[in-house]
């Protein structure tokens, strides 16, 4: 099935965001995950660009992954190569894909970004690509646009689904196998979807972290990584990863910890979601959350248990709070818990999330943190439960 073929709003947003810069004075970059759709982003943009009169040698598309690209792995080559197929006269729209893979790139973009007429558009795996000397270079000249898997509502549409049907049945199934596009091909032929989002996760593991992070044990990488797996939503310190490693025969020292985690988020297969002290109006540096960038890429890591559902709901409200524009932190206050303070320039969300409001015990608990917020920001409690409910005490 190809990706371009389907009717869905999933490439909407992002293809909007480089129509809208088209031919503006800046790069951009596009990120996110290993096959969460940013080459067949780019793909339709430029499908949009020949429909709109461009011609095909005013593109210049390359994609590093492929075979036809394997001798151009530093910059001098790159620069040739694309300076080669320059247009004289008119817009040349350069799209390069995967391009961390080239050896200081960043200086080919620059240079090709100083001459007349270039339109650069870049995708990569990896938050290094914005974090290398492209920020100096450049000097604020480029622009990111963050790409993350599917949403719910993107999963409906992008496999075909009615929404006529049973959403919570169509809800449980995006949580079993996540949100990378690829899973569509094989939804009618379940046993290939678990073995299809372990190559996934072993290719960002070896290509991402471990090579790119020079990691000498990769099987205490992948130990770490299955320990947050198992501790979605529970608030993490390198002291309790250690101590678990070294309870499993693993020593090992909190700045290797710390310096894996930094590369699982680099390679977006992790989010952090740091501490908020509400009172003091500071982050805090220790005990922060970790999130899976895909459910489905989470539940193949270990055996999924009862109590997880919860988790796993706190888990999906992340990223979807993150689609939607916000900053969002994990909020303290005092020795209660906040699961989400969500905030954007004008404007503070503070959310619950619970997989049922029925229990009256699980009710007062959740709500408890919410009515001790000494403000008039919104207050939310998101749960599985269908009854309405006008509101608790404004929350």
């Amino acid at each position: 099935m190809c990706i371009l073929s389907i009717p869905s709003r999933r490439f909407a947003v992002g293809r909007h965001q480089l129509k809208v810069l088209r031919e503006k004075s800046i790069i951009k970059a596009v990120t996110g995950v290993r096959r969460c759709g940013k080459s067949s982003l780019l793909d339709l943009f430029e499908e949009y660009l020949l429909g709109d009169g461009v011609s095909a040698n005013a593109i210049v598309r390359m994609n590093f992954e492929y075979l036809e690209f394997e001798d151009i792995r530093d910059y001098k080559s790159l620069n040739t190569y694309v300076k080669d197929r320059l247009r004289t006269g008119g817009t040349t729209y350069i799209l390069l894909d995967e391009v961390q893979l080239v050896h200081q790139w960043e200086k080919a973009v620059n240079s090709l970004r100083l001459a007349k007429n270039t339109d650069i558009y870049l995708t990569g795996s990896n938050a290094w690509l914005l974090s290398s000397e492209l920020s100096t270079l450049l000097s604020g000249r480029y622009m990111e646009i963050r790409m993350l898997p599917l949403s719910f509502s993107e999963f409906i549409d992008f496999n075909g689904y009615s929404r006529d049907s049973s959403l919570e049945e169509l809800f449980n199934r995006y949580i079993a196998v996540g949100g990378f596009p690829g899973v569509t091909e094989l939804r009618d032929h379940k046993p290939f979807i678990g073995p299809f989002l372990n190559g996934i996760y072993n290719t960002v593991i070896m290509k991402d972290v471990v090579h790119r992070g020079n990691v000498r044990d990769p099987a205490l990488l992948d130990s770490v990584v299955r320990f947050i797996a198992g501790n979605v939503g529970n608030l993490i310190s390198t002291k309790k990863v250690g101590d678990y490693l070294t309870s499993a025969g693993r020593k090992t020292t909190s700045d290797t910890i710390d310096n894996y985690l930094r590369l699982l988020e680099n390679a977006f297969i992790l989010y952090r979601a740091r501490r908020y002290d509400m009172k003091s109006k500071l982050h805090l540096k220790t005990h922060e959350k970790f999130y899976f960038v895909d459910t489905g890429i989470r539940g193949s890591l270990i055996v999924v248990r009862n109590n997880d559902y919860g988790f796993l709901l706190e888990n999906i409200v992340y990223f979807e709070l993150l689609r939607r524009g916000y900053e969002v932190a994990v909020g303290k206050l005092g020795t209660l818990e906040v699961d989400f303070v969500a905030t954007k320039p004008d404007k503070i969300v503070y959310y619950q999330v619970t997989a049922t409001m029925l229990d009256e015990e699980v009710r007062e608990r959740e709500l408890k943190p919410l009515k001790s917020i000494p403000d008039n920001y919104e207050k939310v409690v998101l749960s599985m439960y269908r009854t309405p409910v006008t509101d608790y005490d404004g929350i």
